[in-house]
Parts: C-alpha cells; sequence; structure tokens
C-alpha cells in the first residue's frame, strides 16, 4: 500500500486522517510540532498494524520539514501521498490593533508550511514520475469571512497555489487534490463563538477525505450543502455577499 505522509498529525483532522488511512491498510509518517500527542496517535495508528512512522517538526521551518521527511523516508520509504494539513484559525478581532504576528503566524502555517511540505517531497515524486500532493485547505477560501480575513486569505493563497501545481504537473504522473471543509468538530473549532452551520463529526469527514484521495479527486468540498454554499459564494454579487456577512457577524 502507498506510503501516506501527513502534517498536523498530531490532533484535529490530521489526526482522524491518519487513523482512516492506517484503518484502509496504509503506511502512515505523521508529522508535527507536539511530541506527546504525536505519539499518542502514533500509538493509535499502529494499532491498525500498519507501519507507522513520526518526525517531529515544525512546517514554518523549511529546513526541519525536510528532515522530517527525510526521517520519514528512511524508515517507510518514498512518500507516495503527501497531505498538507497543518494549520491555524488565526481569527482577526480587533480593527484597530492589527496583531500582526498572528496574521504573519497564520500565513507561515497555512501557505508556508504546505509550500514546505512540497519542496520536501516533491523532488523524489518527479524522479519517479509518481505522486499524490493534497492540501486541507477550507471553504473559506473563497470569500472573506467576518473576523477571518487572514484565515481566508491564506487559504485562498494555498487553494490556488495548488491549482497552479496541477496545471504545471499534468504532464506527469503526479496527482493534486485540494480539499475544502466546512465546519467539522475539533478542538481548533471549539473555540468558536459564531454559529456552525452543518457541523460534520471528524470521523465522517476522515472518511470523506480518504475516499477522495483513494480516487485522486482534483477537490473536494464537505459536506455536501456545502458545496452548494461554496458555489453561491463565488458568484454573489458584493452588495449581496456583504449583506449576507454582515446578518452572520451580528448573530
Amino acid at each position: 500500500m502507498p506510503v501516506v505522509a501527513i502534517t498536523g498529525a498530531s490532533s484535529g483532522l490530521g489526526a482522524h486522517l491518519a487513523e482512516e488511512m492506517a484503518r484502509r491498510g496504509h503506511s502512515l509518517g505523521l508529522v508535527a510540532r507536539r511530541v506527546d500527542q504525536l505519539e499518542a496517535v502514533r500509538a493509535r495508528v499502529a494499532a491498525h498494524g500498519v507501519p507507522v512512522a513520526v518526525a517531529p517538526a515544525d512546517v514554518t521551518d523549511p529546513a526541519a520539514t525536510k528532515a522530517a521527511f527525510a526521517a520519514l523516508e528512511a524508515e517507510l520509504g518514498p512518500i507516495d501521498v503527501l497531505v498538507a494539513n497543518a494549520g491555524v484559525l488565526g481569527p482577526m478581532r480587533d480593527l484597530r490593533h492589527l496583531d500582526l504576528d498572528s496574521i504573519r503566524r497564520t500565513f507561515e502555517i497555512n501557505v508556508f508550511g504546505a509550500i514546505h511540505a512540497v519542496d520536501a517531497v516533491l523532488p523524489g515524486m518527479l524522479d519517479r514520475d509518481s505522486g499524490h500532493l493534497v492540501v486541507i485547505s477550507s471553504v473559506a477560501a473563497n470569500r472573506g469571512l467576518p473576523k477571518s480575513a487572514p484565515y481566508s486569505a491564506s487559504k485562498a493563497a494555498i487553494s490556488i497555489f495548488w491549482e497552479g501545481l496541477r496545471v504545471d504537473l499534468h504532464r506527469t504522473g503526479i496527482t493534486c487534490t485540494t480539499v475544502h471543509p466546512g465546519f467539522v468538530e475539533t478542538a481548533m473549532t471549539a473555540k468558536n463563538d459564531f454559529p456552525m452551520p452543518f457541523l460534520m463529526n471528524a470521523d465522517r469527514a476522515a472518511r470523506l477525505m480518504a475516499d477522495a484521495i483513494e480516487a485522486k479527486r482534483r477537490t473536494l468540498t464537505y459536506p455536501w450543502q456545502m458545496r452548494w454554499l461554496e458555489r453561491l459564494m463565488k458568484v454573489a454579487p458584493p452588495v449581496v455577499f456583504d449583506h449576507v456577512m454582515r446578518s452572520v457577524d451580528k448573530r
């Protein structure tokens, strides 16, 4: 079975996806900053009887990211599937005093963290003319959402980057998949203080992502209600979009 490497694997969607891929028989390479939590996920994944390796690293550090993936490949063999999942919300609440460090950190993790992971595995994939690059973006990539300008912008940036990669790699054996989740029950979304329509169980979300990865789909948006909202968001005139978002923000 293919070797699947997942960043941000110590919790949330990354951890749930790791367990789901293990249930399907894939070998797993797990990357995250939090060593204790990473080891806990390793134990749960290993219980499914598949090879698993962990490599602690902060994906905002390109050298550390390359070293982590090199360590995974030394133990498991070449990475067949990269899932660039590491991400943060980075809300923006005070317009008078922008938290520039938080905004910069949001882009470093959500955008450059994914790019650093690609940089670590893509040369080998090109040499083998085989591989699969997956990024976990968000439905927020489609428009600027209330109190989420940095997050929406960072997810838009990485979605467009991945789309460009897909186009550039079309003559190779490398596939690109962009996942746009809606709201999923994780520790990250538990901090949200606003309504989260169509909130999905994390295990269900992991199964949908695993299906899309195995099918090598170009894109996935879930839950299905969000696919329709996503389409509406893309075509809504600014005056309509602004009115709806102001109503949501008041709630």
